[in-house]
């Protein structure tokens, strides 16, 4: 008898078919099923991963699994690379598919907000990425969207009230507007309107165990609605800010509040004057990269005398305070007989907000300083390791050169300021003039405090105990050089912009945001 896959064992043409071409993998399996209908063939990997391309595919995909139901639960990954759809069966589709893992949509003018509304109103447990790209332009003048105030804000709050979800991987995209997509005489139809549920999926459930953020809202001001809430997405490492209105003050503003974070990529940002020219009637064309780069090591300095100011306002009104209601205590006891008729029993007055603010919730005792106590706030060092952004004008191999020196340079001297002022703080505690206190670490109690308390007093701060606390491991600050060591070293910076054919920097933001998205946007 002649050797045929007939016979072959299931085991064996699973493995067979796990070889096959990925841009291929639907059409080859088909196929053998097809060649070899009596043999085992694992057709139910078919469903396992689904890419629709065009509109008329998701009611034919929707006809089937309404009416084999066990394939829509064995679909883990889909996606949908369409601007044109029926968006009414699409969500009847999705609903259809309760064991997703990953889930791309493309959201044209065909969807409303109530259509994600509705996709996201259940949570999905078992979802590790989801990513959202928005194309809402209109080829006609429609003020329809105005009108109705149809944004889609709700999806944010929406995704903000699941309850304990694992998803490390999301992204929010919107395009910009092409003038070869879509006519740019007449306002088109906004994504977001408001901003701030971004600040309340940065506090939210979901945002406990997000790793990885790609939010592109072309120039937006998104960057303060990203940590202007306490204890926002502490567990962020890769953000991707594009195409934003994000200014240096606001890297510096992220790279302090966001503590865990390790790439940035801000391709299209004005993190420096996109103005090469203004540059060079200044005289150095290049100034701008070490002033970013001082400022970004210089973010922990920031938020550390930030939260200084907090605490010792805190302090003031605290204090204040507890004189006024010691001093009311003894005028109630020095007064004895009848009250004068003169004796005011209100007053007109109306408390201070600022301090009604800072003393309106009860600490506990171990959180309050001492009176007078001189206390200061170590600085950190952020954690970033790159950096990825676009140069406003032509880039060769000696324009990268001398912005890479320029930048690690700004970099050295931040450094070797944050260590010049742990080294200042640490004479002061040895000396014992001065009180010296961290940032807790994330997860730990003093940290879990700020949960229910707020920046109040020292919660969320905690005692520095060990002279190696204040040492970083940097060389020498007068080095000609003005190089860190490796405990800090300088972040590897890419400004080849997004495209994968330019010149960029090998193990850059790019192309860590290439191999966690899976695409080139």
């Amino acid at each position: 008898m002649s050797p045929s896959l007939d016979f072959l064992p299931g085991e064996l043409l699973y493995d067979i078919v796990l070889h096959f071409d990925e841009d291929h993998f639907h059409q080859s399996l088909y196929a053998l099923s097809r060649a070899i209908p009596r043999s085992p063939v694992p057709t139910h990997l078919l469903y396992d991963k689904i890419r629709l391309t065009r509109r008329e595919q998701v009611f034919q995909l929707y006809r089937h699994i309404r009416t084999f139901k066990k394939d829509g639960e064995r679909v883990r990954e889909f996606s949908y690379e369409c601007w044109a759809a029926d968006a009414d069966i699409f969500v009847n589709l999705l609903a259809l598919m309760p064991s997703l893992t990953y889930l791309k949509i493309f959201i044209g003018p065909d969807f409303a907000p109530e259509h994600l509304e509705e996709i996201f109103e259940k949570p999905k447990p078992s979802l590790r990425y989801l990513s959202m790209r928005f194309r809402p332009y209109v080829q006609r003048a429609t003020y329809y969207q105005f009108l109705k105030g149809a944004y889609f804000d709700s999806t944010l709050l929406a995704l903000s009230s699941w309850p304990d979800p694992v998803l490390p991987v999301l992204s929010i995209v919107q395009d910009p507007l092409d003038p070869t997509i879509a006519p740019t005489n007449f306002a088109q139809p906004l994504v977001f309107f408001q901003l701030d549920p971004i600040s309340t999926l940065a506090v939210c459930s979901l945002s406990e165990n997000l790793k990885h953020f790609r939010l592109r809202i072309p120039a937006r001001q998104i960057a303060r609605h990203l940590y202007s809430a306490l204890h926002s997405f502490p567990g962020l490492e890769f953000l991707d800010l594009s195409t934003g209105s994000i200014s240096s003050h606001d890297v510096a503003g992220i790279l302090g509040r966001l503590r865990d974070l390790k790439v940035l990529v801000l391709d299209g940002c004005p993190i420096v004057s996109q103005r090469l020219d203004v540059q060079l009637d200044a005289g150095d064309p290049f100034q701008q990269w070490e002033e970013l780069g001082k400022a970004m090591a210089l973010a922990g300095v920031a938020r550390a005398s930030e939260r200084e100011k907090k605490l010792r306002l805190w302090m003031e009104t605290y204090y204040v305070r507890e004189n006024e209601e010691d001093s009311a205590k003894k005028d109630k006891k020095s007064k004895r007989g009848r009250r004068g008729l003169a004796t005011a029993t209100i007053s007109l007055r109306a408390p201070s907000p600022e301090r009604a603010a800072e003393t309106n919730r009860k600490i506990p005792q171990n959180r309050v300083p001492r009176r007078d106590q001189k206390i200061r706030v170590l600085p950190p060092v952020p954690a970033l390791s790159s950096l990825a952004t676009s140069f406003p004008s032509t880039l060769d191999t000696e324009t990268y050169d001398a912005v890479w020196d320029e930048f690690e340079r700004g970099w050295a001297a931040g450094i070797a300021r944050v260590q010049a002022i742990r080294l200042r703080f640490m004479t002061s505690w040895i000396n014992g003039s001065s009180r010296i206190v961290r940032f807790a670490n994330k997860g730990s109690p003093e940290w879990e405090e700020e949960k229910e308390y707020g920046e109040e007093g020292l919660v969320g701060l905690v005692d520095v105990d060990a002279v190696s606390e204040f040492t970083l491991n940097i060389t020498d600050a007068d080095d000609a050089e003005g190089r860190t060591g490796p405990g800090f070293s300088c972040p590897i910076l890419c400004i080849a912009g997004p495209k994968r054919d330019a010149a960029h920097v090998a193990g850059c933001a790019h192309q860590i945001g290439w191999n966690i998205y899976k695409d080139e946007i």
